[in-house]
């Protein structure tokens, strides 16, 4: 089973943040500087919500917001749903799903461990799969 904490050990926990009172702009700048898609929002070492592409485009441009002057606190989605490191990765397939989410955060009890994004779930998936593919490629090569 492919665990949460695998991928993190994977691809790293780093997690790229910004403050609520930081403007969008500043977030889009964050977001383009480190090729992510969403960022974390942190009120000292307290998470209290994420910002995505898809907010800034729903909540910014499409309602005729200018993006330097509208801080993050105006458009981050507060209700942060977050697995352990211990999830398995068809646990977070299941929640991304049902709730239209492209990034969780990752935490162990208050600890902020990372962030996963669908991407990284997929390619934990077809990695796995590979895998199994390749073993079953030798043991039946080993008997014919």
């Amino acid at each position: 089973m492919i665990t949460v904490q695998s991928i993190l050990k994977s691809k790293g926990n780093k997690v790229h943040h910004v403050t609520p009172d930081a403007s969008v702009f500043e977030a889009l700048e964050v977001m383009a500087k480190h090729n992510v898609g969403a960022l974390v929002v942190m009120d000292g070492e307290r998470v209290v919500g994420m910002i995505s592409e898809r907010d800034y485009a729903r909540k910014v441009i499409l309602v005729g917001k200018v993006s330097k002057d509208t801080p993050v606190r105006d458009i981050m989605s507060s209700s942060v749903v977050h697995v352990p490191p211990e999830a398995s990765v068809e646990a977070c397939m299941g929640v991304m799903t049902e709730r239209r989410f492209r990034h969780l955060v990752v935490k162990d009890g208050e600890r902020l461990c990372g962030v996963i994004s669908i991407g990284d779930v997929v390619k934990a998936v077809i990695d796995e799969q590979r895998f199994t593919i390749e073993q079953l490629e030798g043991y039946i090569a080993g008997y014919v």
